[in-house]
């Protein structure tokens, strides 16, 4: 088991969403952190609100995890401030919106490069110090769309399943190893953050509203909190899970994975399309009331 009191972690994609919730849960447990993220101001003020709930020692780090370079240095300066540090969370992400033909290749490498390349530099980075820990934890963030592919996030699945393959893989290396890093991959479902508000759209996306319904889809459909969430991924670490799912819905969409590979899209739809007559219907009887 890899204990967190007593521990340092580095976390990116810290200044929301679940990154940011996820320092927080550990400052709480007794973990020191680097905590890093392109968004200065929102990255100050997460490590404000952690000075306030916890003493634990905290360093702040801008960081644009698509460019490798600032990567190392990030994983360089981490390591001088913490000299213990045994817990690298890779968490930086974006959204992108738009189907296959509608955003062009440069935008597919931008989500490429923060999704997926900023998850194997930060690994790169940071697994010779970590291999030299007793005891260590690697967690990379994938998503359930890295098990799932529903149409309109196939830029996003691609990363997010690499992320995936990528981290299994280096998981059974690393055993085979005897190594004392473990790593968990983390498949969250809806975790209400800011990421669809936040994504890019598609050069061959010009419909505003259609923006504004993906994010409304996006916000019904994400109930768990980020707090909810970090609290299982550190439940992970501490039990080293090597895959962690968060959310009911995580669990569903797995398991209808697996029993129709082929097919589970096809259920889905129709069980959004019920959830969508109801609720239409539902509406529609308020309205006469």
């Amino acid at each position: 088991m890899t204990a967190i009191p007593g521990s340092a972690a580095a976390v990116t994609g810290a200044a929301s969403g679940i990154g940011r919730a996820l320092a927080h849960e550990l400052a709480l447990r007794g973990c020191d952190l680097a905590i890093a993220d392109r968004d200065e101001a929102g990255l100050q003020a997460a490590a404000a609100e952690i000075a306030k709930a916890s003493p634990r020692k905290v360093t702040v780090h801008r960081l644009d995890v698509s460019e490798p370079d600032q990567i190392t240095a990030f994983a360089e300066a981490a390591v001088t401030a913490h000299p213990s540090l045994n817990i690298v969370v890779n968490n930086a992400g974006v959204a992108l919106l738009g189907e296959f033909g509608e955003f062009d290749q440069a935008q597919m490498e931008w989500l490429f490069n923060i999704n997926f390349w900023g998850v194997v530099h930060g690994t790169r980075a940071f697994l010779p110090q970590l291999s030299r820990r007793r005891e260590a934890h690697i967690v990379n963030i994938s998503s359930i769309f890295g098990i799932i592919a529903p149409p309109g996030q196939s830029a996003y699945c691609a990363a997010k399943f690499a992320v995936r393959g990528f981290s299994e893989s280096l998981r059974h290396e690393l055993a085979v190893a005897n190594s004392p890093v473990r790593l968990s991959v983390v498949h969250p479902g809806g975790v209400a953050t800011s990421i669809a508000r936040n994504s890019r759209a598609g050069t061959g996306v010009t419909d505003n509203a259609r923006r504004a319904e993906s994010i409304e889809r996006f916000d019904a459909l994400a109930r768990t909190t980020p707090t909810a969430a970090a609290q299982r991924i550190i439940a992970g670490i501490e039990k080293n899970q090597p895959r962690i799912l968060i959310g009911k819905d995580a669990y569903f969409m797995d398991l209808l994975q697996r029993f129709r590979p082929a097919t589970y899209w096809k259920t889905m739809q129709r069980m959004m399309e019920k959830t969508a007559a109801r609720r239409i219907a539902r509406d529609a009887a308020s309205a006469s009331q």
